[in-house]
């Protein structure tokens, strides 16, 4: 054991004061050395001492200054966003989205582009390359400067391991050793997560989670989706298949909706709406195509919500009985679409239909909920890499 690592030695010291206000810049912003000693405790002294090292192992930089009393101005200091970089990736079936990630969560450009439906074309380490590539190309940022990537996919990570499941949209990728794989050719550190799961990390920093102690977001897109946040954590189950809810077959209690469905994906997944845009009298033959038509025509959105709604309420009696979370939020393309009229409608049929009386509402993040929770992830994982560079000084 070396002397920094063995508590209340001065290296040791050293390194929890420079963790301690690091924490209080990624907190607070820009701060000034009399600040950062009024939130430590700490003496002046010390207090310059930290951010002296901070500043020389590139983690902070001088932003300004503040006056205001009698005096010279104070210097202020915030964390340097370039410390540390990484890109979020969102991969559906048709497309993919991506940004630059930095330590201060600095808005940055989004891209979105196009992908190949044949596995001859696709890889996951071409597919993630080139959301890097073109990422970083559109924020200005040498590609080579990323340390890390988040990838959210439309299937479940098994968290034993290093597996795929349910990855029905992922053409050309393994359903083993994936993220080793992406780590050994790209030479950065790789998270993959399910796409539901990271938009409810969105849902809970600042949309219709934020605050509560719990609450279910159910994803009713192409595909569908159920995220479960019990306190502030993701349920991803043993295997990392919790939610995978599109399989469950449809109770008997939904025959009279619709008696050809056999799953809730056939029930209320986006095959489903689509058809439900063209019994309404719209044009749909893909679920892109009747989203389109619901957003033109606010009748016809009207009409088909009013014929979703308790399709919907027979798919979230699982997660009532199961779970009883504090709120239903209703996401994806679908849900968005339906917004808060959907949301009431289906917990008016739930109420008047069985023992729950749940509290739906529409999702809070308006738009690419799934990459922004990768973002998120990513944020916390490039902080707690710049916290390991410490703790190795």
């Amino acid at each position: 054991m070396t002397e920094k690592t063995v508590p209340g030695t001065p290296a040791w010291l050293r390194t929890r004061n420079d963790r301690t206000a690091l924490g209080l810049f990624f907190e607070h912003g820009e701060l000034t050395r009399n600040r950062l000693v009024a939130l430590t405790g700490l003496s002046k002294p010390t207090a310059s001492q930290m951010v002296q090292r901070l500043e020389s192992l590139d983690l902070i930089s001088e932003t300004g200054a503040v006056s205001g009393r009698p005096g010279p101005s104070a210097a202020t200091y915030a964390v340097r966003a370039d410390a540390a970089l990484g890109v979020a990736v969102d991969i559906d079936a048709n497309a993919m989205r991506a940004t630059v990630v930095d330590l201060t969560s600095t808005d940055r450009p989004t891209v979105e582009l196009p992908l190949a439906r044949t596995a001859r074309d696709r890889s996951p380490v071409g597919d993630v390359r080139r959301a890097i590539v073109e990422a970083t190309d559109a924020a200005g940022v040498d590609s080579s400067h990323i340390s890390a990537v988040c990838v959210a996919v439309q299937g479940a990570v098994d968290p034993r391991g290093d597996d795929l499941r349910f990855a029905d949209t992922l053409p050309g990728w393994p359903r083993t050793h994936v993220r080793t794989a992406l780590e050994d050719a790209l030479g950065i550190a790789v998270t993959i997560d399910n796409d539901v799961n990271l938009a409810a990390l969105a849902e809970r920093s600042a949309g219709a989670g934020a605050g509560l102690d719990s609450f279910a977001l159910l994803w009713l897109g192409e595909g569908l989706g159920l995220a479960m946040d019990l306190g502030g954590t993701v349920h991803r189950g043993f295997a990392g298949s919790a939610g995978e809810i599109g399989y469950v077959p449809v109770p008997r209690t939904a025959l009279d909706l619709d008696p050809d469905a056999t799953d809730l994906q056939s029930l209320i997944g986006g095959i489903r709406v689509a058809r439900l845009v063209r019994e309404a009298g719209g044009r749909a033959r893909t679920y892109r195509a009747a989203i389109d038509a619901l957003r033109s025509d606010q009748a016809l959105c009207d009409e088909v919500m009013r014929a979703y709604a308790p399709r919907v309420a027979v798919a979230l009696l699982p997660a009532l009985a199961m779970l009883d979370p504090e709120r239903i939020v209703l996401g994806g393309a679908t849900g968005a679409l339906g917004g808060p009229a959907l949301a009431q409608a289906v917990a008016s049929v739930i109420r008047r239909h069985t023992r729950w009386s749940p509290d739906v509402a529409a999702t809070g993040i308006a738009t690419t909920p799934v990459l922004r929770g990768a973002g998120e992830r990513l944020v916390a994982d490039l902080r707690a890499s710049v916290f390991d560079r410490l703790d190795r000084i």
